[in-house]
């Protein structure tokens, strides 16, 4: 799987920390939440200093479970193992990053936490560009990539966390106090969604491992794309929907907290469904520019544009899960999302089985793609049904017309597309493409009346999302 992939072990411990931390913080004060927050990353950096000298001494045998068809290819193999031990210092990073994440939401500062992914993705291709020509494979330069991406994030958060006030010391002597243990408690339904989640990739790179030679290459560049919008878009909601709603449901505001959901699905549709529309219409040429060159020749461009096409399409569903999780997670609900997800599975599996062969590493990605929106489609369904979600009048308002701009926005980019000339650099093609996407939704989207971009830019600055972009509401 890839280190994105980790988002729902991080998401999983937010859940059961930040309300934890939160209660502390608000009953006890900073130095008791601190120190909680202290033996937690002590306790944390422990088992995973463990789990990674583990997993570095045993990934041959990691690998042959996780991509088997790669075992007759002993260089493939071999490569593989090596890449895999260098991602794999992510895991410890990232997981800290997530402790700090969690520290700065409870203290309502969001912004390093939802910037921590925009630079991962914005490090692993300065890196496939800068890094390749130095090193044996551009393989070798998404893996320190990764590597130097988790630094930045880590420090990213520590420092903001330092200028709140509560730079955390993790050297301190692990316990297991009473309030670690409740977080520890917590954390079992969602450390097993998490592993549904990893089941669900590693599904996936088993069956991509079977398919033509380089079809888990062109799944992770395509994947590589699509995580660039979820990370900024999809982390941000998530990250600051969390403790504003059990901050409401805490105090009794019932209908503060409907209607921060209903912002929250306004928000995540209006930043998700162009951009899924814009990265399916304009692939070929996002592709080709970011990653062109050497031995990623035209034909593996194409591989990899046709599969981020099918990622695209599950985009919007992505970011609705993670706005929709936060409202169970809120209420202490951890073990429906995961009874969820493990549907999600079976669905991906089955239909990973049923589109290989018809549809090689394209299948792949579309399978994901639909069982993110039965993911979404079902976390919906059981909040509706349970009272916790009602689409409020405008909300149910805005949604068709954000609909209707991106078709009209889709339809202009398809069509620019077609009359651009084909001699054109592929960086000015894509660049192009982008800007007239960007500009005609925003216009499409005015007309309608579906938002305004100040009202847009207003909401992204406020630290929670409790008045939506979408304007003009009635």
């Amino acid at each position: 799987s890839s280190p994105s992939n980790t988002g729902a072990s991080v998401g999983s411990f937010n859940a059961a920390f930040v309300p934890a931390f939160a209660g502390i913080l608000a009953a006890e004060g900073r130095a008791a939440a601190r120190d909680m927050a202290e033996r937690m990353g002590a306790l944390m950096a422990l088992w995973l200093s463990l789990l990674t000298m583990l997993a570095l001494i045993f990934m041959p045998q990691v690998i042959a479970v996780l991509a088997p068809g790669f075992a007759t290819n002993p260089e493939k193999f071999a490569l593989a193992v090596e890449l895999t031990r260098i991602t794999f210092f992510y895991m410890p990073l990232i997981c800290l990053t997530a402790l700090i994440s969690g520290v700065l939401n409870s203290l309502d500062r969001f912004a390093a936490a939802a910037a921590a992914p925009v630079f991962f993705n914005l490090l692993l291709m300065a890196a496939l560009v800068g890094l390749t020509p130095y090193l044996p494979t551009p393989g070798h330069a998404l893996a320190w990539g990764v590597f130097a991406a988790g630094v930045v994030q880590l420090a990213m958060v520590w420092v903001a966390a330092r200028q709140a006030g509560m730079a955390l010391r993790l050297y301190r002597r692990p316990a297991l106090t009473p309030p670690i243990r409740q977080v520890l408690r917590r954390m079992v339904p969602g450390v097993l969604g998490a592993g549904v989640t990893q089941i669900n990739l590693a599904v996936d790179v088993i069956i991509a491992s079977f398919l033509v030679s380089g079809s888990v290459s062109y799944l992770y560049y395509a994947d590589r794309v699509a995580q660039l919008p979820l990370g900024v878009i999809g982390a941000a909601l998530g990250t600051a929907l969390l403790p504003v709603l059990a901050r409401h449901l805490r105090q009794g505001e019932k209908l503060a907290a409907h209607r921060t959901l209903n912002r929250g699905i306004e928000l995540a549709v209006l930043l998700t469904l162009p951009c899924a529309a814009g990265l399916a219409v304009a692939a070929g040429p996002i592709v080709a520019a970011l990653f062109q060159r050497g031995a990623f020749d035209a034909a593996a461009s194409a591989a990899s544009a046709a599969a981020l096409i099918a990622y695209a399409a599950g985009l919007p569903a992505f970011v609705l899960v993670k706005v929709f999780a936060p409202a169970f997670f809120a209420r202490g609900d951890t073990s429906a999302p995961v009874r969820i997800g493990i549907a999600s599975v079976a669905v991906n599996l089955a239909l990973n089985l049923a589109f290989m062969n018809l549809l090689g590493h394209v299948g792949v990605a579309l399978a994901t793609s639909i069982a993110a929106w039965v993911n979404a489609g079902l976390l919906a369904w059981l909040l509706i049904r349970r009272g916790h979600m009602v689409l409020d009048r405008r909300c149910r308002r805005v949604l068709p017309r954000l609909v209707l701009a991106t078709a009209m926005m889709a339809a202009v980019v398809l069509a620019l597309g077609l009359l651009l000339p084909l001699g054109l650099a592929a960086m000015l093609r894509a660049a192009l493409l982008i800007g007239v996407g960007m500009s005609g939704f925003t216009l499409a989207g005015m007309a309608l009346g579906a938002f305004h971009p100040r009202d847009v830019l207003r909401q992204l600055r406020r630290r929670t999302p409790r008045s939506a972009a979408p304007a003009n509401p009635s």
